[in-house]
Order: C-alpha cells, then sequence, then structure tokens
C-alpha cells in the first residue's frame, strides 16, 4: 500500500530534513608532509618533454612515502560534509564530529594556497562570518574554487529557503 508523503512548499527542499550535498576528503596537501612532498616535485623548473626535472628525479623515490602519507590522511584525517543546512568536519571513518557551521552563518570564503599545495591543485578554504573571523578551516581541499563555489550557492539557497519558508508560514 502506496503511503501518502505531505507535499513540500519547495520542490526538493524540506524543512525538517538535512541532506548531504557533497562530500570531500582533504588531499595530502592538508598535511606539512604533503606540502613538503609538493614543494619538492615543484623544486626545480625545468621541463623535459613536459616532465618537471623534480618530478622525473624524485617522484620514483617518494612515491612510497606519498602513498603511505595519503593512507594515513584517509585513516585518520577529516572529511568535511556540506548538507544543505551546514559544512561539517568529521571523522573520515565513523561519524565523529569535529566542528559544524551553519550555511546562514557564512558570510564569505577565502582561499589559501600554500607552498607545495599548487603541486595538488588544492588549497584551503577559510569559512568567515560578516565580521571577517574564521568560523571554520578547511585543509587541503582539492580545486578549492569549485568546492567553494558549491558551498556558496548552498548557502544562497538555504537563505533563499528559509525566506520563502518565513513567507509561506507568514500566510497561515
Amino acid at each position: 500500500m502506496a503511503t501518502a508523503t505531505a507535499s513540500q512548499p519547495i520542490s526538493g527542499v524540506s524543512a525538517g530534513r538535512e541532506t548531504v550535498i557533497e562530500e570531500v576528503y582533504p588531499s595530502i596537501s592538508g598535511s606539512g608532509f604533503g606540502r613538503f612532498l609538493g614543494q619538492l616535485m615543484d623544486c626545480m623548473p625545468v621541463s623535459i618533454g613536459g616532465v618537471k626535472l623534480s618530478q622525473a628525479l624524485f617522484a620514483p623515490i617518494v612515491a612510497p612515502l606519498g602513498v603511505a602519507g595519503y593512507l594515513q590522511l584517509k585513516v585518520t584525517g577529516p572529511a568535511y560534509v556540506l548538507t544543505n543546512r551546514s559544512v561539517v568536519k568529521r571523522a573520515s571513518l565513523g561519524q565523529r564530529m569535529f566542528a559544524s557551521v551553519p550555511l546562514s552563518e557564512i558570510d564569505n570564503i577565502d582561499i589559501q594556497v600554500l607552498s607545495g599545495q599548487e603541486f595538488f591543485q588544492a588549497g584551503d578554504l577559510l569559512l568567515l562570518n560578516s565580521n571577517g573571523d574564521t568560523l571554520m578551516h578547511l585543509e587541503g581541499i582539492p580545486r578549492p574554487d569549485r568546492f567553494r563555489q558549491v558551498i556558496l550557492d548552498a548557502r544562497d539557497a538555504r537563505m533563499r529557503s528559509d525566506r520563502s519558508f518565513e513567507i509561506i508560514s507568514a500566510r497561515s
């Protein structure tokens, strides 16, 4: 027997449910060791056949260390979860939450690319409030400009939805 569900005032938006939009796992560039490897891979700008000399020389030597650092980060490092209500920093394994910032508190997001992160096409995101204070620091985000835009779009959608719910509630 089919059950009837309550209709939603705005399609896809639920007043009482938090929904995951995207999960992002930091690259190895989120750690000091990873940034060191990135600096090492970019230390010699001379290219041979489109490959930097430093990458050709050092990659075979440090690859096992890079893989070990990557695996360690995936087991003990954080994961960043964007929902329709907040940005959450949690353990990559399990559900232990370290921090959470409601989307409504985010005014702007700065991108910092630290030395060594450019090799990995990664950077840090700083979630800022209207006073310019850092609410949360997301380290080693792959393609940080893309994730920044996804967060800002989710924030704008949340704010529009909240305003719409207020208008609908005022009609009742």
